[in-house]
């Protein structure tokens, strides 16, 4: 059965319980968990909360900044990230999403040197933990600070670098999926994805992230969707809202109106 799940930067004003609850009412069976959220909440609680509802976790984010570049030294941004995979493990959690770092005013080779040997050092400690880690590619337009790794392209090339199983991608559709050339690499990252995160947008990402509703924007999610489906992707679907477009929706028709739209888009793939 496909799991369905939502990010909880979708519904960034409720708490977990709240989440967890109006999440299940609307058909979804998984959670994209959110680290200062759940830390405010409690990993144990948390844990206690999930397994009451059968509620998948479907990801953790996030770890990495292993550039320097929000201010942390490149030990300091490993070490966490290695918490955080033995924090998936607690959970269960299907992946852990990976954010490379901004620029920081490093040259490329250094860029990608860090990151490889960071993704390496984590990859080993997933492997034994039984944690997927998940690259994620992030739209320049919005997401310069958080990562130099801005296409599917570069994403791969990193992946077949570190050459650890443990090591895929998470693509999310308004990062990449307004882009006609991301059509072409489907088939060569299909086999490494470990997350399908569904975002849309109304324009290409400028600046702070501003997602719309499913199926308002230009992101071409039906077509995304059936291409991933005919390259084999059989993982979980995680759906996540934020920005201006959405942020005076009220959660509850959020999510009503997600679930529909999915609920239509499958019937369509099946």
């Amino acid at each position: 059965m496909t799991t369905l799940s939502v990010s909880q930067l979708s519904t960034l004003r409720w708490d977990l319980e709240s989440e967890v609850i109006a999440y299940a009412k609307h058909g979804f069976s998984g959670i994209g968990l959110y680290r200062p959220k759940l830390e405010d909440y409690g990993v144990d609680r948390a844990i206690e909360l999930l397994a009451e509802h059968s509620m998948a976790v479907t990801s953790l984010s996030w770890v990495g900044g292993f550039t320097g570049s929000d201010g942390r030294t490149y030990e300091d941004a490993v070490q966490d990230a290695i918490k955080a995979v033995i924090q998936a493990a607690e959970l269960n959690a299907d992946t852990l999403i990976v954010l490379a770092g901004g620029k920081n005013n490093h040259i490329q080779t250094h860029l990608r040197r860090t990151l490889c040997q960071a993704l390496c050092r984590l990859a080993a400690v997933a492997c034994e933990h039984g944690i997927q880690l998940a690259l994620e590619p992030y739209h320049p337009g919005c997401g310069d600070e958080w990562s130099f790794v801005n296409d599917l392209q570069s994403t791969l090339d990193i992946i077949e670098r570190v050459g650890n199983p443990a090591l895929g991608l998470v693509l999310d559709t308004y990062h990449v999926g307004m882009d006609e050339g991301a059509m072409h690499w489907l088939p060569d990252v299909a086999p490494h994805i470990h997350l399908v995160q569904l975002g849309d947008g109304r324009h290409c990402p400028h600046g702070e992230m501003n997602r719309c509703l499913l199926g308002d924007g230009c992101v071409p999610l039906g077509r995304l969707m059936e291409m991933l489906h005919e390259q084999g992707y059989r993982g979980a679907w995680e759906v996540e809202l934020i920005g201006e477009d959405v942020e005076t929706i009220g959660y509850e028709q959020l999510l009503d109106h997600t679930k529909r739209y999915l609920d239509r888009t499958f019937a369509g793939l099946c």
